[in-house]
């Protein structure tokens, strides 16, 4: 019989197939929906124009040497967006003149950027519909550079609704000196624009300060949007009044994290063989660590807010008692750190759980009290040199080796000069102590704002190398078991003839408990031990062979600790909003351009009350300038917005705590783990806002 050769269709017709053209095109049917939908906006503005409204009981406690560098901003008042239907005629005109706005990304994408965008754009065009937007390219050097678009109806719509900074892209410059300022200026006047907008985290809003009080006389607004994943940017006033509960893309970064981690916690219960190792973005807040616990349930979260505040009273009273004083007491030291992380690990392999999920935040060393002093010292040795030289401290000293031989020269000079102490011999030893990974990686190049560069550092290589070694150490002293089904046991003895009741008391020391979970002695710590037990019992002969069901059950018993490493940051930074973000920005962008109409500069545009459902939110202006403090960067103190961590007296952290035991689920029973599911926009299932937000807005109300 003669088969029918197959014919081979040529690709050029299956490309013009258009259900082939339909699969394979960029534009998915999530896209489209994403593009299409319109967020709601605040009740303000509903109304035709809006206006602001002073809030004088919001007050600040200001910074002398911000009041020094920003006079002309430093006054300036929290104030509400209020909607009105109509204006007096001066006021008319001064809403709806023809403006031009620059608007730019500065730093790190965060998702919900482009609705910024696409809010003033919307607010700016149903104001007056010759407004122009322009859009800086590749962050602040589009403004010192003069490289902007003018965005479009067409460019507006392309990304609304998406994840990204892709529109307009971004950049990490900073407009730091007379020649940036003026080459800033220069730009803002050549394009006749009447304000610029800074989208950015703490860095960028304080740019924003400084270009406002520079700019105030040339008439060109300045206003600032925060953003940033990590969540540190919330404002509260001297009272603790929150008037920004949390910075925009925080809950998208925290809702793709989690999904990841939940699926780490699905698949490690499922082989139940690794510990998966997860470092979530958060270099100098576990913001990020704590949501995303909140939303998954890991078995074990640390939060670094919390261990720079643990006081170890163990030390306390045996110093007391020898009436000294031991400063190690105060803050957790790694070696410590390392010992928590192996007691729960170990309490879960007791009943038979050799697995589990940590999440640890990537800027958990800077709350380690040893390593902030390394660092601390560390950058202001690298400051003061490349101070002083023609060339920087990296490109004079490219090997660790050098970078050693430099610091034992310190050393050395601390021995010879009483009044050097930025590098003793203490501090030599202690640091020649460390693995070379970790000297390198506390030396790395500081970044552009000479920030200590958290996420190049293999935090969680340093802090697992030591749980490895402890862990060791107690399966050598037979501590560390794998806990065994009590009926497991009995089917495997049983089935080869052994009596369960009578080597149960010889082979498990809580044999004679109601435990599900039996652990081997522990005495009985290797085969040598096994079989000398065994022998002692008369189970055996001291020439025969420990018989192979009882083999089989210790080495069932004695653990292997292998772990899968895990980084969650960039991947959360480009996710596509949450509804939550997509409501939050879009309205962000109406209250810029509002803020822009009445006259403001050196504000931040800010959405009050977060924490609640979507009907009361208010949009308000915040001050930047009282926000300000004084920070060491690259070795001197310069002032920036100041960052804000997490609260361990929250109702958020002090809830997560309490479920510590519930979600280390160290029992004989099911995980505790969450699964927060895939992303949404839309649908019967959105989560309206971060759980961290939840909690705390149920607690105050609950007062």
């Amino acid at each position: 019989m003669s088969m029918e050769k197959n014919k081979t269709v040529p690709v050029e017709m299956l490309l013009k197939n258009p259900e082939i053209a339909k699969v394979t095109s960029n534009i998915s049917t999530e896209l489209i929906e994403r593009r299409q939908y319109i967020p709601p906006l605040c009740d303000a503005f509903k109304k035709n124009y809006a206006i602001l409204k002073e809030r004088p009981e919001f007050q600040f406690d200001i910074n002398s040497e911000a009041a020094k560098q920003l006079p002309n901003i430093i006054n300036n008042k929290v104030c509400a967006v209020t909607g009105v239907d109509e204006l007096d005629e001066k006021n008319k005109e001064k809403y709806l003149k023809h403006r031009k706005i620059g608007v730019v990304f500065s730093g790190g994408p965060a998702p919900g950027g482009h609705n910024v965008i696409a809010g003033l754009y919307d607010a700016a065009k149903k104001a007056n519909p010759n407004n122009i937007i322009y859009g800086f390219l590749l962050g602040p050097d589009g403004i010192i550079e003069n490289k902007a678009v003018e965005i479009t109806d067409e460019l507006v719509n392309n990304y609304r609704n998406l994840g990204g900074f892709t529109m307009i892209k971004t950049g990490r410059a900073k407009i730091d000196t007379k020649e940036k300022m003026s080459l800033s200026k220069k730009t803002c006047k050549n394009l006749g624009l009447d304000a610029l907008v800074i989208v950015g985290g703490d860095d960028s809003n304080t740019n924003a300060a400084f270009l406002a009080e520079s700019m105030i006389d040339d008439g060109i607004q300045v206003i600032g949007v925060p953003k940033t994943i990590d969540g540190d940017i919330q404002v509260r006033d001297i009272s603790g009044n929150i008037l920004c509960a949390v910075s925009f893309g925080f809950h998208t970064a925290a809702r793709a994290f989690a999904l990841e981690i939940s699926n780490l916690s699905t698949d490690g219960s499922s082989d139940v063989k690794y510990w998966h190792i997860c470092k979530v973005m958060g270099r100098v807040a576990s913001h990020l660590a704590l949501e995303v616990a909140l939303q998954s349930h890991p078995n074990i979260t640390l939060i670094g807010e919390e261990l720079a505040n643990y006081i170890d009273q163990r030390r306390i009273n045996k110093a007391l008692s020898s009436k000294t004083t031991d400063y190690t007491a105060y803050g957790m030291t790694l070696r410590h750190l390392s010992r928590v992380i192996c007691e729960a690990i170990v309490k879960r392999a007791s009943v038979g759980k050799n697995y589990g999920v940590l999440v640890i935040p990537e800027g958990i060393l800077e709350f380690i009290n040893e390593i902030q002093v390394f660092i601390i010292k560390l950058n202001t040795i690298i400051a003061e040199y490349n101070a002083t030289h023609d060339n920087d401290f990296h490109t004079n000293f490219p090997l660790l080796e050098d970078k050693l031989e430099h610091l034992r020269r310190l050393a050395i000079r601390s021995r010879e000069e009483p009044s050097f102490t930025v590098w003793n011999t203490r501090d030599d030893d202690l640091f020649n102590d460390m693995p070379a990974f970790f000297q390198e990686g506390l030396l790395l190049e500081r970044d552009s704002h000479g920030n200590f560069q958290f996420s190049q550092v293999e935090t969680d290589k340093v802090i697992m190398g030591l749980v490895k070694d402890y862990l060791n150490i107690l399966k050598e002293k037979g501590v560390y078991k794998i806990g065994l089904s009590r009926e497991q046991c009995r089917r495997t003895l049983e089935s080869s003839g052994f009596n369960m009741d009578f080597l149960g008391p010889i082979l498990f020391k809580n044999y004679d408990s109601s435990d599900e979970f039996l652990i081997v002695k522990q005495s009985i710590m290797s085969q040598k031990t096994l079989k000398q037990a065994l022998v002692r019992e008369d189970v055996i002969q001291e020439d025969s062979k420990v018989p192979p069901p009882i083999e089989k059950l210790y080495k069932q018993s004695s653990p292997k600790f292998s772990t899968q490493i895990h980084f969650y940051g960039y991947d959360g930074r480009g996710a596509d909003p949450t509804q939550f973000d997509c409501n939050y920005t879009y309205n962000l962008g109406w209250t810029v351009f509002n803020l822009i109409a009445n006259g403001a500069t050196g504000q931040m545009a800010a959405i009050k009350n977060l924490e609640y459902e979507f009907s009361k939110w208010e949009p308000i202006s915040i001050p930047i300038a009282p926000l300000m403090r004084l920070e060491e960067r690259k070795g001197k103190l310069h002032l920036v917005l100041e960052k804000s961590v997490v609260d361990i007296n929250s109702p958020a952290f002090l809830i997560t705590k309490a479920c510590r035991d519930k979600w280390l689920a160290a029992e004989a029973s099911e995980d505790n783990y969450r699964r927060p599911g895939p992303i949404h926009f839309t649908g019967k299932n959105i989560e309206d806002r971060p759980i961290t937000l939840t909690l705390n807005a149920i607690s105050r109300e609950s007062l």
